[in-house]
């Protein structure tokens, strides 16, 4: 008995058949690997036929002396084939043999009905591989144990074991001495079919698909995903039937935060190979990301299989929080509602659209309308209805797309939006036409959209009683549109009933705080009450919103001076809009500060750095605080109004109130010079 045929009597088939199958089986780490590319799809078929990668390809010794699928790609492996698939279907690289002591297994197909047993090559090393020499056993096309001249009759180019890479492990077949070469050439990332050594241009030239996903894989590994996807599109258009190709690319899709394409390509993975189990579990992590649970479960728990613990954990935490969120909303306590979404998306779900637009639903019921309008702008984007293991999920009773559209709806309700919130709720009815929250909302934001049309029209008509009744009539359906109140203000405010458009002002900034129109409604009904202190603090927040309104600047500058005069202060020469005064001499100089009013003087050098970069800043603050008189002297130019008010230092900036000193500051910074003359304005 030669040494390779004592080896497998000693073994026994059976033995090395179940060895294989537990590499295969037993990587209790297969469900961490969820998010990780997956490598090189293993085709367990007859004992007796060649190991093959990916899709069947003829399994005998042909005359050409083509080895096994996978001898062209640089991997140097063969995997062994049963009559089923592994669990996984893959071999990952963290797991795949380096070490050169390992057993090198070869496989040829027996032909014909042989039915012999696997042969393989005893537990000698493959470093150095004989060039010349076969070993004992081969198998040869007819299916008989051949001795090694008999070998040699038949070919002139003899079977060489050659070294492969440390990814897959030994033992690829290769016809003629030339080919070891080109094999350890394959070791080192090069094209093992040409021998090129230059990478690049076999990554470019390359026309296998395993070597093509190989090539993804190593992209991956490195955080290129754009080029792993690359690498994978090439291997799935000259392969588009190999499910392990289209999960790998559903793991760099991934990466990229390309969901609904990740998800439909997991859907094709299984549809290609329904017991892919990596693909059903890929699968499963994206669904909990996307907050769907029940599918998710349904790809996680694969029957037969151990679903990873931490993802496991992260499901039910999940739904946890997903099932307080619904009864909070339930019960309209929007506050819980807020609270157990964020903790939803906190535990995992932070891809779920239908989670933040639930946060924004919350946000709206709890008057932060601003937060509620930019969280659901950044509703993250996914297409459930494009997607087979998505198309039928539902949020709090509705279908995904459905609850998304509704909660936009009344967004857009809010913040004044009507016709796009027809548009939303319209769309949202299509996809849910027997939801009975929905069929609500759609009447009442068409009748909302009807009184306020109306109203309008009867304002522009200058029929403001009517035009009260008719907004009027929406906020019986809306009390809380802050729009309507705002519109309902201006018709009290034109006929002369300001308590009631304060009122209404009040409500509608009660409901949007951020709401502009209401807050210069409120300012300017104020001042018509002369509650200048009122008037004037709305105006000042109105100027720091919109700084370069001219018509708020110059509301403003009004309501101070009549607030001065209120105060029994003396409002002489005080005028609005007023460009910065040069000041030549000391007289000029004491007169201006001596001014109702405070005023704010630049002491400046024309050639230093620094007064050059904050006097045209100083112009600016003259437009915006159009009450306060603002100086500039030049202390080269006027030292006698320099050596009066004792400035050796520049730029330097005093205030004053009617001839008296109130601020200092030497070189001050653009923030803390508007905030004092703020602070002086009132």
């Amino acid at each position: 008995m030669s040494h390779s045929s004592k080896s497998v009597s000693e073994l026994g088939f059976d033995a090395l058949s179940d060895r294989l199958r537990k590499s295969l089986t037993s990587d209790g780490n297969a469900a961490d690997n969820t998010n990780k590319p997956d490598f090189r799809e293993l085709d367990l078929g007859s004992p007796i036929s060649p190991l093959r990668v990916g899709p069947a390809v003829s399994s005998s010794s042909s005359s050409s002396g083509s080895g096994s699928g996978s001898g062209g790609n640089g991997n140097g492996s063969h995997f062994l084939s049963t009559s089923r698939r592994s669990d996984s279907g893959e071999l990952s690289a963290d797991s795949s043999p380096t070490s050169s002591k390992s057993t090198h297994f070869r496989s040829y197909s027996a032909g014909g009905t042989g039915g012999h047993p696997l042969i393989y090559s005893g537990g000698s090393s493959a470093t150095s591989p004989t060039t010349n020499v076969l070993p004992t056993g081969n198998i040869c096309p007819s299916g008989r144990v051949l001795k090694t001249g008999m070998m040699a009759s038949r070919t002139s180019k003899p079977d060489v074991l050659s070294l492969g890479t440390g990814n897959y492990g030994h033992g690829s077949i290769m016809r003629g001495g030339s080919a070891i070469k080109s094999a350890v050439a394959g070791g080192r990332g090069e094209n093992p079919v040409s021998g090129n050594s230059n990478p690049s241009v076999s990554r470019r030239s390359s026309t296998d698909p395993e070597d093509l996903k190989r090539l993804g894989n190593e992209e991956y590994k490195k955080g290129h995903f754009i080029e792993a996807l690359s690498f994978y599109d090439r291997a799935i258009s000259l392969s588009p039937e190999n499910a392990a190709y289209h999960c790998n690319r559903a793991a760099a899709l991934m990466c990229l935060k390309r969901l609904t394409e990740a998800v439909k390509e997991c859907d094709e993975a299984i549809k290609l190979e329904s017991g892919y189990v990596r693909a059903h579990h890929r699968l499963g992590s994206l669904l909990i990301s996307l907050g769907q649970v029940e599918n998710a479960r349904r790809h996680l728990c694969f029957p037969g299989y151990q679903p990873d613990p931490k993802e496991l954990q992260k499901l039910q935490e999940v739904e946890k929080h997903l099932n307080k969120c619904t009864d909070c909303r339930r019960v309209r306590d929007w506050g819980g509602t807020l609270r157990e979404s964020d903790a939803a998306i906190s535990s995992g779900a932070d891809s779920c659209p239908q989670l933040f637009a639930c946060k924004a639903e919350a946000l709206l019921k709890l008057r932060q309308l601003d937060d509620a309008d930019l969280i659901l702008s950044n509703v993250p984007k996914f297409n459930a209805s494009s997607c087979l293991s998505c198309s039928q999920s539902k949020f709090f009773g509705m279908l995904s797309e459905a609850y998304l559209l509704f909660v936009r709806a009344q967004i857009d309700m809010a913040m004044g939006r009507f016709e796009n919130a027809v548009t939303s709720i319209e769309k949202s009815v299509q996809i849910e036409p027997r939801n009975v929250e929905v069929a609500v909302l759609l009447q009442n934001i068409r009748s909302l959209s009807r009184a306020r049309a109306r109203g309008n029209d009867l304002f522009k008509s200058e029929r403001f009683t009517e035009a009260c009744s008719a907004y009027g009539e929406g906020l019986r359906l809306d009390p809380s549109n802050p729009i309507l109140y705002c519109n309902r203000a201006a018709c009290w405010f034109k006929l002369g009933q300001l308590e009631r458009s304060l009122d209404d002002c009040n409500q509608a900034l009660l409901i949007h705080p951020n709401y502009t129109k209401a807050l210069l409604r409120r300012a300017a009904t104020y001042s018509k009450l002369e509650r200048w202190a009122e008037s004037v603090r709305d105006y000042e927040v109105l100027r720091r919103e919109l700084p370069n309104n001219n018509d708020i600047a110059e509301s403003l500058f009004h309501a101070q001076v009549a607030l001065k005069k209120s105060l029994g202060e003396e409002v002489y020469n005080m005028k609005f809009g007023g460009e910065v005064e040069l000041i030549a001499g000391l007289d000029q100089f004491k007169a201006a500060v001596a001014s109702t009013g405070a005023s704010v003087v630049l002491f400046k050098s024309t050639s230093d750095l620094q007064c050059k970069q904050i006097s045209p800043f100083l112009d600016t603050l003259c437009t915006r605080y159009p009450s306060i008189n603002f100086l500039k002297v030049d202390i080269e130019e006027s030292p006698a109004i320099a050596s009066v008010e004792n400035v050796r230092i520049v730029p330097t900036i005093k205030i004053y109130k009617k001839g008296i000193r109130m601020k200092e500051m030497v070189c001050p910074c653009r923030e803390v010079l508007e905030s004092s003359v703020r602070h002086y304005s009132f």
